[in-house]
């Protein structure tokens, strides 16, 4: 089951966040900066293009190196939350930038990639829709492994991937805590991670080089909490719930597409290729 609220005002004046979206000032001669999601003040992740004909992205950087895990909130995200909890929105909140998110509870079943292995989006979905890398006759690479979690049918030219992207590599995992997670999961006991998303929409400006080409909507999951729940439910191939606060003024989408979240999380998951029934 899955939940998609209303969008919601949350989060501190923006020099306050400990997270925020930034690009960086355009050089001289030059296009415009990265796209970057910045934590403590360092960029952690580049993201997508603003032009929206570039490849999808999220790029691990240097400043990606902790989490942000809550201890006033690990109690009540050890189990499964039976709704959209004000106190955890609003705990968590207070390490984003103010502005609009949509907030969500979601059911996922993660399975680990690691880029340039079997399941990778960028080195599969993705080139098949954009070719290599032009300069580098190669695919774009994420510099980390990563969690997916859904994908279905947007229509006949669209197709939404959705990834859940921890801070920190799973191998910085405790093997412990992980295994202590495997156990609980076991039980039957479903606990909740937390994450700051973003909803992008690229396509390829031409059908040039593309054996498959098509618009990629990419609903990404910044983990905030949860990296060992992340990583024993992919181990163990068991569900975990995911609130998501999708920052609505960083994505590179519409209100029209957000309000569609909504429909196509409910629907099956579908692979590309794959046509929905009825």
């Amino acid at each position: 089951m899955n939940t998609v609220g209303e969008p919601r005002r949350l989060g501190v004046p923006g020099p306050e966040a400990r997270l925020r979206f930034e690009t960086e000032p355009r050089k001289r001669g030059a296009g415009p900066g990265r796209r970057l999601l910045v934590l403590d003040g360092e960029p952690a992740f580049e993201l997508s293009s603003w032009c929206g004909t570039c490849q999808f992205l999220f790029r691990r950087l240097e400043g990606a190196n902790q989490t942000l895990s809550l201890e006033a909130t690990q109690e009540r995200l050890a189990g499964r939350l039976s709704d959209l909890d004000d106190d955890i929105l609003d705990a968590f909140g207070s390490l984003l930038p103010e502005g609009d998110y949509l907030p969500s509870l979601l059911r996922v079943e993660p399975r680990l990639v690691t880029p340039g292995q079997e399941g990778d989006y960028f080195s599969g979905e993705q080139v098949a829709a954009w070719g290599l890398d032009a300069f580098w006759g190669l695919p774009e690479h994420p510099r980390t492994p990563y969690y997916r979690t859904f994908e279905t049918v947007v229509d006949d030219a669209a197709h939404l991937y959705e990834f859940v992207v921890p801070m920190v590599p799973p191998s910085w995992n405790e093997p412990e805590r992980v295994a202590e997670y495997v156990e609980q999961l076991g039980r039957g006991v479903v606990p909740t991670a937390v994450a700051v998303s973003t909803l992008d929409l690229c396509q390829p400006a031409l059908d040039l080089h593309s054996t498959d080409y098509h618009g990629h909507w990419g609903l990404t999951h910044f983990l905030l909490d949860g990296h060992h729940k992340l990583a024993a439910a992919a181990s163990a191939g068991a569900p975990v719930q995911l609130l998501s606060l999708l920052a609505l003024g960083e994505s590179l989408a519409e209100p029209a597409d957000h309000r569609r979240l909504a429909t196509l999380r409910s629907q099956p998951r579908l692979p590309r290729g794959t046509r929905q029934a009825g």
